[in-house]
């Protein structure tokens, strides 16, 4: 007999006369006649009761079954007569698979820290809190790949290991399998190599000969920063459009968004439920922002000016030529326009290589999409086709042309006009659950100093 999920027994609305369960005890309290046991097994966040009387096969295990440990019961499913439940399961045998240690079990039923429960991440998600985010992070991917298999995007999986820094920001984990000083030449690869920060140039490559495409998968960062924002390894989404401007390109990040909003709120509402209640009290209103508005677009100038005129005082100065801090991007979105803004056609001595430059020399098709209590949730552009402009972009920024020669290659052999955005995994999941730490959506985070689990 095959166990059912506690989630499937749940939904039910016509008893079983035999279900096999398997999972952890929450709880248990007992009377002389039988027991309660309250059994999770993660596929939801509600718990079933379990009823083993005194006497049937496998109560003398009862003593030994405190919270944490791992049961499996054989029974039938009768009308419970308490509140919150329809039903209730009537053991007719019960299997002692794992104790927990009784006292020495570190998740007792009481209310623990997010900063205890980091250190010990490997037992963090048979928490409420943990076990929902981990479930609503499962949904998110399945409808981001859902949604682009619905636009017709291929998935393409681009290198991990790489010989190019996409952000020529430089903060990139080294690969090597030498030591000392032994030069690059005579490594693995015959040159440097690191993990890459970003798929979009091997993606764009794909793009130019499958017409539209994404990448999602792991990307890594060697910023020593210690915030909420931050995490050396995290997933990045990246789709890549041909024939595709940038107004089209925001059209997909709106798209996608509310997409992704609206199926989490369908597919995950108790999870869901549970953050807007314990943790971010304005949690639906945002949701039903992102899902249900039209996200305001409108140039960097018009935003630069918004804020030079905002009756409030920013700890950094706003100046036409700065990159928006987050302070600014969540005045955008939460005090000004109150719902998602896009910005657009920024100045191009902020932006990278990559990005078209527009008519006017000064600024480049890139945009943002500012999300309230985030900031930025997704940066993209439309890439620069034009070969000559380019290589010119490339040597104001001191980039060796040599490393991407084939980068260069698509531009000679039918380039076209295209577009593309990154949208970081765990940022979405913190704007869906209010959870404020990028380590608390990640199941084994990687942060400084921290390698753990």
């Amino acid at each position: 007999m095959n166990r059912t999920k506690i989630k499937a027994l749940l939904a039910r609305t016509a008893p079983l006369e035999k279900v096999l369960i398997k999972g952890w005890v929450r709880t248990r309290r007992d009377t002389k006649e039988f027991s309660f046991l309250e059994i999770n097994d993660g596929s939801c966040l509600a718990s079933i009761q379990v009823i083993v009387d005194a006497g049937s096969p496998g109560s003398e295990h009862l003593p030994d079954l405190s919270t944490g440990a791992a049961v499996a019961v054989t029974g039938e499913m009768v009308p419970s007569p308490g509140k919150g439940q329809a039903f209730e399961i009537r053991s007719h045998a019960l299997e002692f698979v794992g104790g927990s240690g009784g006292d020495a079990y570190p998740l007792q039923k009481k209310r623990h820290s997010d900063e205890f429960l980091r250190t010990i991440a490997h037992l963090r998600a048979r928490t409420n809190k943990y076990g929902a985010i981990m479930r609503i992070r499962s949904r998110t991917s399945h409808l981001i790949h859902r949604f682009f298999e619905e636009e017709g995007f291929f998935l393409i999986h681009t290198p991990v290991i790489t010989g190019s820094d996409c952000e020529g920001a430089g903060e990139m984990f080294r690969i090597t399998t030498v030591k000392g000083t032994t030069p690059a030449s005579e490594d693995f690869f015959g040159k440097e190599t690191n993990l890459t920060v970003s798929g979009q140039l091997s993606a764009e490559m794909m793009a130019l000969a499958l017409g539209d495409v994404y990448t999602f998968g792991p990307t890594f960062r060697a910023e020593n920063s210690h915030t909420s924002r931050h995490a050396a390894e995290f997933w990045m989404l990246e789709p890549e459009m041909a024939f595709c401007d940038l107004a089209g390109n925001m059209d997909v990040a709106e798209a996608l968004i509310k997409y992704v909003v609206k199926g989490v709120l369908e597919t995950c509402s108790e999870d869901i439920t549970l953050f807007a209640k314990f943790v971010d009290k304005t949690l639906m209103a945002t949701l039903t922002s992102l899902r249900d508005d039209t996200y305001e677009r409108l140039p960097y100038k018009e935003a630069v000016e918004i804020l030079q005129n905002a009756k409030k005082k920013f700890e950094y100065p706003v100046s036409f030529g700065i990159d928006l801090q987050s302070e600014h991007e969540r005045y955008l979105a939460e005090e000004h326009f109150k719902k998602p803004v896009f910005v657009y056609n920024y100045p191009k001595g902020i932006k990278p290589f990559y990005m078209r430059v527009n008519d006017d020399n000064e600024t480049v098709a890139a945009m943002d999409l500012l999300v309230p209590r985030i900031g930025e949730l997704v940066g993209g552009s439309q890439r620069e086709e034009r070969e000559d402009v380019l290589r010119k972009r490339m040597a104001d920024m001191n980039l060796p042309e040599e490393e991407y020669w084939w980068y260069l290659d698509s531009r000679r052999f039918g380039s076209v006009p295209h577009s593309g955005f990154g949208l970081g995994f765990e940022r979405l999941l913190m704007l869906l659950t209010g959870i404020t730490n990028i380590r608390d959506v990640i199941a084994f985070p990687r942060t400084p100093g921290s390698i753990d689990f």
